[in-house]
């Protein structure tokens, strides 16, 4: 009897152990584990680079390997976590980028390449919109857009051209501009990087526009006028000059466009700059330089803390001195911020959100949506997919996840590269995808 009841319990606790195991946080992919490639890449799988685990430069040589753009295949869907589901919701846009939310839960899409701001209109809960309208067309290159002010009934719509800054008035349920456009940021650097995002201060009284740069990492950018003494006393940390003045960071301006400033720098490329709802901090998704291997410099997704310098174009991650701008500013190498998660090199992150819903498990809420539009610089590809940023108290741990994958066919087609995501009034993850011209959905089942 005592044998029964002993080898019972032996096999209760194997069955424990088992189930433990299954439903236990899995590994977390460090060091050299962490460079993986798309074949690496599944739902769940999590990831934490650190500015010690870098190799150096010309560890591997530079590729350049753009992705093939197919038509996705009548049978592809992207893979999400168990428990999740993702359907198509939208589909024949031309270049949906970003995604943004009205207050009234209408869905602003912007599509760069044609100048268009669409709106699409559905019930919550509903996996199809319901209506959708040309908001506004002929505009320059637009990228973000916000709503201001804050709150059910916000009196303008702004939108990021590449060369500035327009708003147009807005009243809660409007799916046309009722208005022209109004100019209150003008002649923004144009040329090399021309996305512009967009975001006010939580407390209203402050717009930050994200401008990157119009170079890899400062060529030919030379030494400033008159001197690098007198140029450093009389701007901000890390701020670049003559074909760079004013780029590779972010700018502040009031609400009306006026008393700019620079709020940081040496930040190559902030894609999607979002203020995080609790905390009222902003956050940039950044595109890194390259040219320096496969796995330099790692992209990443971070705090921007104002008078920060975050290293471009003369260092990276800390003081790592980039090969290519050896002893230029040894005055900065002691002054740098490291960014908050370091992403794969060359995942090219487009797109950030926080999750603020209730469709979601609870564990996700506050944590942060990234989508990555996918690498051309590594031989072996990378990004194309949507990662979380694991968030412990409103504070990031460095680690991300793996969300929605599948995009990638082979070692040379794609057929689909995310961009914008968001968060839909009923909790659902809206996800842009500017290959295919479609935009994705997922809830929790």
């Amino acid at each position: 009897m005592r044998y029964c009841l002993t080898t019972a319990a032996a096999m209760a606790g194997l069955f424990l152990a088992a189930a433990s195991a299954q439903t236990a946080d899995p590994p977390v992919l460090k060091g050299k584990d962490a460079f993986g490639s798309w074949r690496d890449d599944k739902p769940g799988t999590v990831r934490l680079i650190r500015p010690e685990d870098l190799p150096p430069p010309g560890a591997t040589r530079s590729a350049s390997n753009g992705s093939r753009i197919v038509r996705r295949p009548t049978e592809a869907v992207p893979q999400v976590p168990p428990g999740f589901k993702i359907e198509l919701f939208a589909q024949g846009l031309s270049g949906p980028r970003t995604i943004r939310i009205a207050p009234n839960g209408d869905i602003f899409i912007v599509e760069s390449e044609v100048g268009r701001i669409r709106v699409y209109r559905a019930a919550d809960g509903a996996a199809k919109p319901t209506e959708q309208t040309t908001y506004v067309s002929d505009l320059n290159y637009p990228f973000g857009i916000a709503f201001y002010p804050a709150g059910d009934d916000p009196k303008w719509l702004y939108v990021a051209n590449t060369d500035g800054v327009v708003r147009f008035p807005y009243h809660s349920g409007d799916v046309k501009a009722s208005g022209p456009a109004e100019t209150i940021v003008q002649n923004l650097p144009e040329g090399g990087h021309a996305t512009r995002d967009i975001a006010f201060t939580k407390d209203g009284n402050r717009m930050l526009v994200s401008v990157g740069s119009g170079s890899n990492v400062g060529e030919g950018i030379g030494r400033p006028p008159g001197g690098l003494e007198a140029w450093a006393s009389q701007h901000a940390l890390g701020a670049t000059w003559g074909y760079e003045t004013d780029r590779a960071g972010v700018l502040s301006f009031d609400p009306d466009g006026k008393h700019k400033s620079v709020f940081a720098t040496g930040i190559r490329n902030c894609v999607a700059l979002v203020v995080q709802p609790e905390s009222g901090e902003p956050w940039c998704a950044t595109n890194e330089r390259d040219g320096l291997g496969d796995d330099l410099v790692p992209d990443y997704v971070t705090r921007v803390h104002e008078g920060a310098f975050y290293g471009w174009p003369w260092y990276y991650l800390g003081a790592h001195e980039d090969p290519r701008q050896i002893g230029q500013r040894p005055d900065l190498k002691d002054k740098i911020t490291v960014p908050d998660v370091l992403l794969q090199s060359h995942s090219a992150p487009l797109g950030l959100t926080f999750y603020q819903g209730s469709n979601f498990p609870a564990e996700y809420r506050g944590d942060g949506f990234v989508a990555a539009h996918g690498s051309w610089n590594r031989a072996k590809r990378t990004g194309y997919k949507v990662v979380r940023i694991r968030m412990k108290d409103g504070v990031p741990t460095g680690e991300y996840e793996d969300f929605v994958t599948g995009f990638v066919l082979d070692d040379r087609a794609v057929w689909g590269r995310p961009v914008g995501v968001a968060v839909a009034h009923d909790g659902a993850l809206l996800i842009s995808d500017d290959a295919n011209g479609t935009i994705w959905r997922v809830t929790h089942e």
